[in-house]
């Protein structure tokens, strides 16, 4: 009963402190985008504001620097303390790359700030390697749940994502009350989250299940193709010291962004996530240079996540994959927008679950079928977090 009291009280103060984190983000990132909105001279300084965070990130940041696979690490195999400084430095990153027009998410960011917050109180109170691992957990569902306001897909990405095909149940009270905490403290300071068309009821999916898993195949490639094409960055990218290559890739970005002449692919992207749902007229191309944009972003070190440029990347390849399958566009995007990070971050349950959260029960059973094919054809296991392919090592 002790344990199970302490995984209470720590898991709503897990909740607490994640949700008030993940508020303040939120606040701060709307301003930024929105200002970056107004002032699209701002995109040209992103190689000098790369070249400065860069600077501060290698000065101050190394004993963070590997940021959610630091956290997936420490749950797994315990270790020394995630660094409080992770909050502020992931938080001020972040906001820094969507002002300055850089393709990140947040995801990441949120994730990291309440693991960092909730090991940061695990050490306050002295809780044993069991609980602290429970509450590190805590802390990623505190995070993912709020930042999106999908408590129930937080709770379960918490517990599916530390390692592949092996669900974390033995931490599920702290876990699933610090997510539905974190989600309502947000809520309550007032944060609005992205509104999703409400999907209508469709036929079950084994009518269709050869378009599923054509679909499945597309969405499995792509995400792939994202996945190695990041990692491969990041490794060209280690032969130069971070503020250098975070300088070149605000210069690509730029050099794109100035090719394709539009403000579309910068940022987080989602009026065009929102659009994927119901314009038929969506060039059938804007997944893949959403995918290159990120890669790059990412690659050269810029802060944020990759989840919700990925919705951007799956709602849009959904959009085109439904012209040439014969399928409900509102379906596909949402499926597609689900399935595309199910298979980069290993989480095919969470993120039908989340699918289901956003647009509505009846995309469900379908997400969850393209969700777990993608996934079961991502044989090789490629994952945007590093430290998963170490815990598939016998």
């Amino acid at each position: 009963m002790k344990r199970v009291g302490q995984w209470l009280v720590l898991g709503a103060l897990s909740g607490v402190l994640s949700g008030l984190a993940s508020a303040l983000f939120l606040w701060l990132l709307d301003r930024a985008t929105a200002f970056r909105g107004g002032h699209s001279v701002l995109v040209f300084a992103l190689p000098v504001a790369g070249l400065a965070m860069g600077w501060l990130y290698e000065r101050f940041g190394k004993p963070v620097e590997k940021g959610t696979s630091l956290v997936i690490t420490r749950a797994r195999d315990g270790g020394d303390q995630v660094p409080v400084r992770m909050a502020p430095m992931v938080l001020i990153g972040t906001v820094l790359t969507h002002l300055f027009g850089g393709s990140a998410g947040r995801e990441g960011t949120a994730v990291q700030m309440g693991a960092s917050l909730t090991d940061w109180l695990s050490h306050r109170f002295r809780a044993d390697p069991e609980v602290r691992r429970a509450l590190l957990l805590a802390g990623v569902a505190g995070g993912f749940g709020s930042v999106f306001g999908t408590p129930i897909a937080g709770a379960v990405f918490a517990m599916e994502f530390v390692v592949p095909n092996r669900f974390q149940w033995r931490s599920a009270v702290p876990i699933v009350i610090a997510s539905f905490v974190g989600d309502f403290v947000t809520r309550a300071c007032g944060i609005e989250h992205t509104a999703y068309p409400r999907l209508a009821e469709f036929g079950p999916p084994f009518q269709i299940l050869w378009k599923w898993a054509v679909f499945a195949v597309a969405v499995c490639a792509v995400t792939v193709v994202f996945i190695e094409l990041t990692h491969a960055i990041k490794a060209m990218d280690k032969k130069v010291r971070l503020p250098v290559r975070m300088a070149i890739g605000g210069l690509a970005v730029v050099a794109l962004w100035q090719l394709v002449g539009t403000d579309d692919y910068l940022g987080l992207g989602v009026p065009t996530i929102v659009r994927a749902f119901s314009d038929p007229s969506i060039p059938p191309w804007m997944f893949a240079l959403k995918l290159v944009f990120t890669a790059v972003t990412i690659g050269a070190g810029f802060l944020g996540g990759e989840v919700t440029p990925l919705f951007f990347i799956g709602a849009t390849l959904g959009n085109a994959l439904a012209h040439a399958l014969g399928l409900p566009i509102d379906l596909a995007a949402a499926v597609g927008m689900a399935a595309v990070f199910g298979v980069a971050s290993n989480a095919p349950v969470a993120l039908a679950i989340m699918a289901a959260e956003l647009v509505g029960p009846a995309v469900l059973p379908h997400a969850l079928v393209v969700c777990v094919l993608a996934h079961v054809l991502n044989f090789r296991r490629s994952t945007i977090y590093a430290a998963q392919r170490e815990g598939l090592r016998p």
